[in-house]
């Protein structure tokens, strides 16, 4: 197939199969990772050596004309499907309309309609308000804002395993060093870490490994001078690490008697994707702030902090926004994704999808000691790998049954601090046969390695 035969436009409308008609990188691939070597800084690195030119359902398409399973959108960000029609049109309708005219000079309806329904959406039913931005660190970096002007304090606690980002004080947030904080300090000052509850390896319940974090807040920061803990209610890059149940409830009760503002990180685990329109659902909390980006605008850059109206409101007038922020594009593609999280049910498809995920994992796991843990929610899902003997984390073989599967046309994402993690993130828009023929390469690259 040549390049000038390839669709130019993706969507559901592409054919929904895996199929290979060159090695993974074909020769128009590679013209373009020739191109990128020379032309981007080397700091920008990339998962699959493809040059995407459509994507929609459940797969991605090559220059080559190879079409790869998709089980990754683009981390957990085209959870609607990439192309949703819905989403083309209304996007397709707003930059006829206008593209631009900065939020914080000329307000519009689009940008109001998405706080609305983020505040209706998120956990609680108390007063809400929300303030839109352009990713997720930047979503992160105004929680911590808002909450210390809220509180009056400076002090920040986040955990063992985070991800928060790649800015100067969301890189203080991160725990893992490598690639995202290594040579890029001095961090911003008045971040500590506690440690999470890791129920595969720490062996503690909810509430010993919550007793176990506040013992160390108390002696090493002191409530008196912490402004909030944030948290990911399920860990995204840290490795889709599921805290034991009664750990978030202790954490939040404790912020709540001590005045301490409770930021749910919800970037990658929001909208849907763990089959639930939050994960916060699935632990009964109701964080103070939540932070959501990702699959809320189906690709476009958009974020947002929502939270309760008397910590949102505690900032000065001008004292939250950007030029971009709730960009009109974006919060039209917002709207159109959060109908279809709605009313398309998509919710029950990330349960069915997760069903799906777990029992072919568990299968395998019941013959392949060398998965040690299988764990998440939805269309939110991980596999761990490890020594056999030892438990000690196998990142070797990750990296090695991700690099074979995507060689067979499937998309795969490793995460985890020790890099031992394989993260199952398909969009909920991928078909049943798509879904377990992809399970299907993964196990077969497995059983290779």
């Amino acid at each position: 197939m040549s390049l000038d035969t390839l669709p130019t436009v993706g969507g559901p409308s592409l054919a929904q199969e895996r199929r290979l008609v060159t090695a993974i990188p074909g020769p128009r691939s590679q013209e373009l990772l020739d191109r990128k070597a020379a032309a981007v800084a080397s700091g920008v690195g990339h998962t699959v050596p493809i040059h995407a030119v459509a994507a929609g359902g459940g797969v991605v398409v090559d220059a080559d004309g190879n079409s790869l399973i998709d089980l990754g959108s683009g981390i957990a960000v085209t959870s609607v499907g990439n192309a949703h029609p819905a989403v083309v049109a209304a996007v397709q309708e707003q930059v006829a309309a206008f593209t631009h005219t900065c939020f914080m000079i000329s307000p519009y309806d689009s940008y109001v309609a998405v706080a609305e329904a983020l505040n209706r959406l998120t956990p609680g039913d108390h007063a809400k308000k929300s303030a839109l931005f352009n990713s997720g660190a930047e979503a992160v970096e105004n929680a911590v804002k808002i909450a210390r002007k809220f509180t009056g304090r400076q002090a920040v606690v986040a955990f063992d395993h985070a991800y928060h980002g790649r800015t100067n004080l969301t890189m203080a947030l991160t725990a893992k060093n490598m690639p995202y904080k290594s040579g890029f300090g001095p961090f911003a000052a008045e971040v500590y870490r506690a440690p999470l509850s890791y129920p595969y390896r720490d062996g503690l319940t909810g509430p010993e490994a919550a007793a176990k974090a506040i013992s160390l807040i108390e002696k090493q920061v002191g409530a008196e001078n912490l402004a909030a803990v944030i948290i990911e209610p399920i860990q995204g890059e840290g490795g889709f690490i599921v805290p034991a149940d009664g750990f978030l409830n202790a954490i939040v009760d404790w912020c709540r008697d001590n005045g301490v503002v409770f930021i749910a990180d919800e970037v990658q685990s929001g909208f849907a994707r763990t089959g639930a329109m939050f994960a916060s659902e699935h632990f009964g909390i109701v964080p103070d702030l939540v932070t959501t980006a990702k699959g809320i605008a189906a690709g476009l850059p958009l974020a947002a902090v929502t939270g309760r109206a008397e910590i949102m409101d505690a900032t000065h007038t001008g004292g939250l926004g950007g030029t971009y922020g709730g960009n009109p594009v974006a919060c039209a593609a917002a709207l159109a994704s959060i109908d279809a999280f709605e009313n398309e049910g998509l919710i029950e498809r990330a349960q069915q999808i997760g069903a799906a995920l777990k029992d072919r994992l568990h299968a395998l796991q019941a013959n392949d000691p060398r998965i040690g843990d299988v764990r998440g929610h939805g269309a939110m899902i991980a596999a761990e790998f490890v020594d056999p003997t030892t438990g000690a984390p196998d990142a070797a073989l990750t990296a090695a049954v991700a690099k074979a599967s995507i060689a067979e046309g499937v998309i795969v994402l490793t995460c985890g601090t020790y890099g031992n993690v394989i993260r199952f993130l398909p969009p909920l828009s991928i078909g049943d046969e798509l879904l377990h023929e992809g399970l299907d390469i993964v196990a077969a690259a497995l059983a290779r390695n």
